[in-house]
């Protein structure tokens, strides 16, 4: 038990040392918080295009964002190095809006889901560890994976009646895909809400990159989701100008079409099968695995998992290998994809065993807006 005792108490210390700075108010959320402005401050968050690279890590994360033909990105994203002061933890998380507000809307839950995800998870820890019952030793992997898939499950809750109750935003008609992803020495911890997508880059027996899907695309028509949504009196078809693309519709309305089974937001349709109840997996990294890709659907809409991981891979500067995999992606729909306007795309290349800068940095890159 002395790992989980150590861990819990280095992450109490943090916490009580942030409860003191905030005048002694003692809420844990608060705490996380201050604990997110403390590593934007000391250049461990990256919100925007470029990459992130920290002293002593083995982690190398490339960010890259291009709005589409569509008005406004409604793409976000965010890489949070020593999450939650733990120096063996990288929080990252790509966001994808739809709706007349789905910008703020993606943007407002990339705020609030770290700290958040940070806080239910040291209660969990907490609770777990003082529970008699648990001998968290005994099966380290598994108790782990049940703490973070707890500490998911409230966070996402808690989130989206957040966002209900947030007056500034009118999330009824708009919401945001979230996927994200934990990384915990060498597990990680992946979250799912929505049709963006995750892909493992690996080494296979005959030392051959291959790609592992490490998530589903809640499209409204996988045979779970549909019998979900048509249980709530929904409806799921495809417009006569959008074959192949099924989308969800109220009972007795021709809207609001929305092309995904889970999202943040869009309480127009909560009540009738949308959820925004995340599917949380965990996968063991070895010296086999390379990197992972977090893109949004305007990747994977005209480009293979095969694809994506030989882009990135035969990237020469690992700093630029989202902005390569979004550029193809744009080119890619230009040809594939004529008289569509394209999609915002974006993409975090987060790869798992580069050698660090010689120091501390950050660097940002200009986006095309």
């Amino acid at each position: 038990m002395r790992h989980f005792s150590s861990m819990f108490n280095g992450l109490a210390r943090s916490f009580s040392i942030r409860r003191g700075e905030n005048s002694g108010n003692g809420d844990g959320r608060e705490a996380a918080e201050a604990m997110a402005k403390d590593a934007k401050k000391n250049a461990l968050i990256l919100r925007s295009s470029g990459f992130v690279n920290v002293d002593g890590s083995n982690n190398f994360a490339s960010v890259f964002s291009k709005r589409g033909r569509k008005g406004v990105n409604q793409d976000c994203a965010i890489v949070w190095e020593e999450f939650g002061c733990q120096a063996d933890m990288l929080f990252c998380g790509i966001f994808d809006g739809h709706g007349p507000w789905g910008h703020f809307v993606a943007k407002k839950v990339r705020e609030s889901m770290p700290s958040s995800l940070l806080c239910n998870w040291q209660e969990t820890l907490a609770q777990t560890s003082l529970d008699p019952d648990i001998d968290l030793e005994s099966d380290k992997k598994h108790q782990r994976f049940h703490i973070w898939k707890h500490s998911y499950l409230k966070t996402c809750a808690a989130v989206d009646q957040e966002l209900e109750q947030y007056r500034k935003i009118d999330s009824f008609h708009s919401g945001t895909t979230a996927l994200t992803i934990v990384k915990q020495g060498d597990l990680i911890y992946v979250a799912n809400i929505g049709d963006s997508r995750a892909v493992l880059a690996t080494t296979s027996d005959d030392g051959n990159l291959v790609p592992v899907q490490l998530t589903v695309d809640f499209k409204p028509n996988l045979p779970q989701e549909a019998e979900r949504i048509i249980q709530c009196k929904e409806r799921v078809f495809c417009l006569h100008d959008e074959p192949g693309v099924h989308r969800v519709w109220l009972p007795n309305e021709e809207s609001p079409g929305l092309a995904m089974s889970r999202a943040f937001g869009d309480y127009c349709i909560k009540d009738y099968g949308l959820i925004s109840v995340p599917e949380v997996t965990q996968k063991h990294i070895t010296s086999r695995d390379q990197f992972v890709v977090l893109a949004t659907d305007g990747v994977w809409d005209v480009i293979s998992n095969q694809e994506a991981i030989q882009i990135v891979s035969s990237t020469p500067d690992k700093a630029k290998a989202a902005k390569c995999l979004v550029e193809c992606a744009v080119h890619a729909w230009k040809k594939k994809r004529k008289g569509i306007a394209t999609d915002d795309i974006s993409a975090i290349c987060l790869f798992f065993h580069s050698s660090p800068l010689s120091q501390h940095e950050v660097n940002l890159v200009t986006t095309s807006k």
